[in-house]
């Protein structure tokens, strides 16, 4: 499989191609980058541990050279500057994005290529790259809530120093301020986490406030996300390079689960070698739905005041 990272020229991007390399199973990782030179030497480091590692080819190219890509992993995107709106952010970024996706098509792609979406607001352009490419809304996947959910797992074991690998809990819905922890299947190992005595009202909303808060405490201390959201990207791609049919939280337009249409965010979303396989209405409680519902009418508000 081969992979092209859009952006791998910055931390992001450069995570995930490192990931993908220790990972082991991706065999041709192409970093594109708008700064060349940051791109060369990305993918020159990376090829430099190729000796002590697996026989991948890493190289940095160009769209004309990713048109053979099975997988387009979006991770470029602008930062916010002082005293700048999220809105006038966000339309940056989607045109950033719509340049990109109008490079991808004029390149070419295979037909079966697969549009794996992970710069912010990534819902937002999730949902305009379905618009734009053309593609089967299958073929077009966002990262979505997996970060927000490796995050929310880890804190959770962090709080109730459990092993970390045996705590499963999921967010939902938006990456963003709207997202929605889905307490109701928490577990660890099989056993509910709403069933230990610790975990009591407060002591959720102390672990689902700082998973909210968690991206702006990483870029307080270290000036940006890296290493968490490279995993996170990690797992969806190897879902979709082995055909896994696993069921991760990645964002994709909407068919009506849970009432919601016309939108990209994060239900419980099976993957597999084609992209979205299903998206599955698992029971969730009322207010956990409620919460669902209104992080889709965010989106569509802030959706229809995007230039």
């Amino acid at each position: 499989m081969k992979v092209t990272v859009i952006g791998g020229g910055g931390r992001v991007g450069a995570c995930a191609a490192y990931a993908l390399q220790c990972g082991g199973l991706v065999s041709e990782i192409q970093i594109l980058d708008a700064n060349q030179a940051a791109a060369e030497g990305e993918a020159l480091d990376l090829l430099h541990g190729t000796a002590f590692g697996t026989d991948q080819k890493i190289y940095a190219g160009d769209y004309a050279a990713a048109a053979d890509s099975d997988i387009f992993l979006i991770t470029a995107g602008l930062r916010r500057k002082p005293d700048e709106s999220r809105l006038d952010l966000i339309n940056r970024n989607a045109s950033l994005f719509l340049q990109i996706l109008g490079s991808i098509k004029a390149a070419g792609m295979k037909k079966e290529a697969i549009v794996f979406v992970v710069s912010n607001p990534v819902d937002i352009l999730t949902r305009l790259a379905v618009r734009e490419l053309g593609l089967p809304w299958q073929q077009v996947i966002g990262l979505g809530t997996m970060l927000d959910t490796c995050r929310f797992s880890s804190l959770i074991a962090q709080e109730l120093k459990l092993a970390p690998s045996q705590v499963k809990a999921i967010m939902l819905g938006e990456h963003g301020d709207s997202m929605v922890p889905i307490w109701s299947s928490a577990s660890v190992n099989g056993f509910p986490l709403t069933g230990l005595p610790c975990m009591n009202t407060a002591m959720q909303n102390k672990i689902s406030e700082r998973t909210r808060g968690s991206g702006a405490e990483v870029i307080s201390r270290k000036g940006g996300a890296g290493w968490a959201v490279a995993i996170s990207i990690r797992e969806v791609v190897h879902a979709i390079l082995l055909d896994k049919k696993c069921i991760l939280p990645v964002s994709s337009e909407q068919q009506g689960a849970y009432g919601i249409k016309d939108v990209c965010l994060s239900v419980p979303t099976v993957i597999g070698r084609t992209g979205v396989l299903d998206q599955i209405e698992i029971g969730l409680w009322p207010r956990e739905k409620l919460g669902l519902q209104s992080s889709a009418r965010a989106l569509q508000e802030t959706f229809s005041k995007v230039n």
